[in-house]
């Protein structure tokens, strides 16, 4: 094929976002709905939202003892508006290429992919990723320019119970796209997720973490500090090309792991260990988690989209004894959840609270 029949590359950034997350969407569904046994089927449903833009949710949740998934979705937003001067000023502090007319408002783009997976058998984890793109203009002119930028992305592995080679090979995958960009890179990141995920009223992690980083383009980033002089991706184009690489890990790192141990033998005792750990996971994204707080105060929000990767069912009980005996299979799971393990390199290292 000539160059002149070829498709044109788009030209913004924006669209370039857009496409991206629309491919990734149908694969990582059809991989998920591929590794379905009994077969399952995603319900889509696009939104609109009336302050501009929108998005498509892939969703699937069932109540059956074989299905492969209680509750999965992978969803994608495109959404732009307007930013009062206030957030733009609380933005300006962290990104000094903001600096602008903080009286003036001015428009926005945010467009990103997020998904949740949570598996029906308690010996496979539940998975989760959000990877995003945002942007603010000078104006709404249509040669405006684009005076800030920055993506984000999060990923992370929760299991039920502890299985060491699943663990390593989740943080093997993230930790080998990270290091084709700069082998400071997945140290911090790990490290940033870990800290994310901490319940403070439980003084225990929520899993067994991944990678987490924010912020990230062409200016200081705080969240490597004093490593960010070394080598790392650091213009639109590299970071989004990084960031591509991680969501595209996504099934090599998880969908592996996903149908090793979907047909495991389980018990009742597995289940309600199960739901005991979805209510940790309820209480961290109600309790501590700042993104679904900043979604649900958000104008012209779509609540469900917000609340998707809450679990479907969920268990507490008072004082529950379950993992007060370290050598039984929750207890393990229960050592890792207090003091994160380093997974990767030829030792296992703690780090104690």
């Amino acid at each position: 094929m000539s160059n002149s029949e070829s498709s044109p590359t788009p030209t913004t950034m924006r669209r370039r976002v857009i496409d991206y997350i629309t491919q990734l969407q149908n694969d990582i569904v059809g991989a998920l709905e591929d590794a379905s046994v009994p077969p399952c089927q995603f319900k889509r449903d696009t939104w609109s939202r009336s302050q501009g833009g929108g998005g498509i949710s892939c969703t699937f949740a069932s109540s059956a003892d074989d299905a492969t998934y209680e509750k999965a979705g992978v969803n994608i937003s495109m959404i732009h508006g307007t930013l009062p001067p206030a957030a733009i000023k609380q933005m300006s502090s962290e990104h000094s290429s903001l600096d602008v007319n903080t009286m003036t408002a001015l428009p926005f783009f945010a467009g990103g992919i997020s998904l949740i997976v949570h598996p029906r058998n308690p010996n496979a984890p539940s998975a989760h990723a959000n990877y995003r793109y945002f942007e603010v203009m000078d104006s709404t002119e249509e040669d405006a320019k684009v005076v800030g930028w920055w993506f984000g992305g999060i990923t992370d592995l929760t299991p039920s119970y502890l299985f060491e080679e699943d663990a390593k090979e989740f943080h093997e995958t993230l930790k080998a796209v990270c290091d084709a960009y700069g082998t400071a890179l997945y140290p911090k990141f790990k490290q940033s997720c870990d800290d994310h995920f901490f319940i403070p009223h439980r003084k225990e992690y929520r899993g067994i973490g991944g990678i987490r980083f924010d912020d990230l383009n062409d200016e200081m980033n705080g969240m490597l500090g004093s490593v960010d002089d070394e080598a790392r991706p650091r213009t639109a184009d590299d970071i989004f090309t990084f960031v591509r690489s991680l969501g595209n890990a996504f099934t090599p790192s998880y969908m592996g792991i996903l149908n090793r141990r979907k047909g495991i033998p389980s018990d009742e005792r597995m289940r309600r260990w199960q739901l005991l750990r979805r209510g940790r996971y309820v209480e961290f994204s109600l309790v501590c988690e700042r993104g679904v707080k900043f979604g649900l105060a958000a104008p012209g929000v779509n609540v469900e989209n917000v609340l998707m990767g809450m679990p479907e069912t969920a268990r507490w009980e008072y004082m529950s004894e379950m993992f007060e005996e370290s050598d039984s299979a929750e207890g393990k799971v229960m050592e890792v959840l207090k003091c994160p393990k380093t997974w990767v390199g030829e030792y296992f290292a703690f780090r104690y609270l």
